[in-house]
């Protein structure tokens, strides 16, 4: 059973005040929903006549609603008939109370849900006998201002009842210029955490209007139905056993055409390898030889590819790949023939280790602008070998700030161009300067003139604001040549902030 889509079968006063009539319709409904896989309730209502209808004028028959109600009456004996149907056709019972009697019958009767009619929404004293008992609640919300139904979902819950909320626009039937789906919208967005449905009273020939309420989210769905004979005629708003099984077959088709909800569909082996066969496969563009690191400057994207070939979606800037042979110009370059190591999740665990340094320091680093991580030895020796710069501005002057992580390295530098400051915002480092070694703290300052040689060891998270002269990489100069050497020691990363 697909218990996301409720279906309501509006009865009303369609079973004529004939309890035979009211069964024949249980009955067709049953075949006009046999091979559906949803949930189905059958809903009457209760009326207390004696009460409900003034003395003076229950004989009257040129009120129309009194004419109908008085015509079409049951008694709780006959009610119950028909309730006991419902149940022995495999449905859902529901009823809608238009008094207080009436509640107390419901309750008598054993229904599983009650409907609060739109009519009837602000009915205080209805409500208050309604809040007594532990049905779950459906609530119709026609001509009802915000605020009231606010209010009136506000006294429900506070007593705890299970409800569910009805878009719902009383003309009966109701043009499609009227229907005013987007109100399935406006309630879901404003009850997040409430089903909402549509009850309709458009033609029983219109099929469109439940596609439209399912794409909006909407779960329960409310429609009048009922038989027509030589001697019962339906209203314009009623749907026949026929109507409903189209009714309902258009719902099933735009369950279907919405597909999966909350999570990213499956992708068909269609789709797959449609999309598959466009992407632009890496083919060499001059010999590469075994063990290079293979660059973009070493390939081309081009179609068709083969099978087991890296595309152009591969080519992650986080990702290296190494010759596993040697490769000639135009050659197609395989995933069997190239080493792989792609450290996207490492570098997402790293930015979340220097957030949280920055974050206990209470550094303030505007947004947009990149981190630089210096992995010296490579991106697997971070945590022990290098550094992460964020630069603020960098023009004659320049400001950027350095954090390193807990027992982190920066090896022993010089600058040829620039005159450097440390402003130590946070933790400790221990500095060398030429060889002299030093510890420092929060708030000191440390000026370190052009060519002197400096490294630093982190012993605690730490963050250190650099202000200096313009900065240019090519003026990084490193004791180990092989620091220098290494071309692919730096990797910007961009909204990185907005990493969680």
């Amino acid at each position: 059973m697909n218990s996301e889509l409720f279906f309501i079968f509006e009865m009303a006063n369609n079973h004529m005040g004939d309890v035979s009539h009211g069964i024949r319709i249980i009955n067709e409904l049953k075949e006009a929903t046999r091979g559906f896989n949803f949930k189905f309730a059958i809903k009457l209502q209760y009326r207390n006549l004696p009460d409900f209808i003034h003395p003076d004028y229950r004989s009257r028959t040129d009120l129309k609603f009194i004419k109908r109600f008085s015509e079409t009456a049951l008694s709780w004996n006959d009610y119950k008939k028909i309730k006991d149907a419902i149940v022995n056709a495999g449905f859902i019972t529901m009823c809608t109370p238009w008094d207080e009697a009436s509640v107390d019958k419901i309750i008598e009767h054993g229904y599983d849900y009650l409907k609060v009619p739109s009519c009837y929404l602000t009915d205080w004293p209805l409500g208050e006998k309604i809040a007594q008992f532990n049905l779950p609640l459906v609530i119709s919300t026609a001509g009802e201002p915000l605020d009231e139904i606010d209010r009136v979902v506000s006294f429900y819950l506070h007593r705890k009842k299970t409800i569910s909320i009805m878009h719902c626009v009383g003309e009966y039937p109701t043009p499609l210029k009227n229907l005013q789906l987007n109100q399935i919208d406006l309630l879901k967005k404003r009850y997040v955490n409430l089903p909402i449905g549509y009850s309709t009273h458009e033609d029983p020939d219109q099929i469109e209007a439940i596609k439209l309420a399912i794409s909006k989210g909407a779960t329960l769905f409310e429609k009048h139905v009922g038989v027509e004979t030589v001697n019962y005629k339906l209203n314009a708003y009623s749907a026949n056993p026929r109507q409903i099984k189209n009714w309902l077959q258009s719902a099933q088709t735009a369950l279907e055409m919405c597909g999966i909800v909350g999570k990213r569909y499956h992708f068909s082996d269609i789709e797959k390898k449609t999309l598959g066969d466009l992407h632009r496969a890496v083919f060499a563009k001059t010999a590469i030889k075994q063990g290079d690191r293979i660059q973009l400057s070493d390939i081309f994207f081009s179609i068709p590819g083969t099978e087991g070939q890296l595309v152009a979606n591969d080519m992650s800037k986080y990702a290296s790949f190494h010759a596993k042979k040697d490769f000639v110009a135009k050659e197609p370059i395989l995933w069997s023939e190239i080493e792989y190591d792609d450290q996207k999740l490492n570098i997402n665990s790293l930015v979340k280790e220097i957030k949280q340094v920055l974050h206990e320091s209470g550094t303030v680093i505007p947004g947009q602008l990149h981190l630089e991580l210096s992995h010296h030895y490579g991106l697997s020796k971070f945590r022990e070998f290098g550094s992460s710069t964020i630069t603020v501005i960098n023009r004659g002057y320049c400001k950027r700030v350095i954090v390193m992580l807990p027992g982190q390295k920066h090896p022993e530098q010089w600058h040829n161009l620039k005159d450097e400051t440390y402003h130590l915002l946070h933790g400790e480092i221990d500095l060398t300067l030429n060889g002299e070694l030093k510890k420092y703290f929060k708030n000191d300052v440390v000026i370190i003139p052009t060519k002197v040689r400096h490294g630093f060891i982190a012993t605690k998270g730490s963050v250190i604001e650099e202000i200096s002269s313009a900065y240019d990489q090519s003026d990084s100069h490193y004791t180990d040549s092989s620091i220098t050497e290494n071309k692919h020691r730096k990797t910007f990363i961009t909204n990185w902030l907005e990493l969680e």
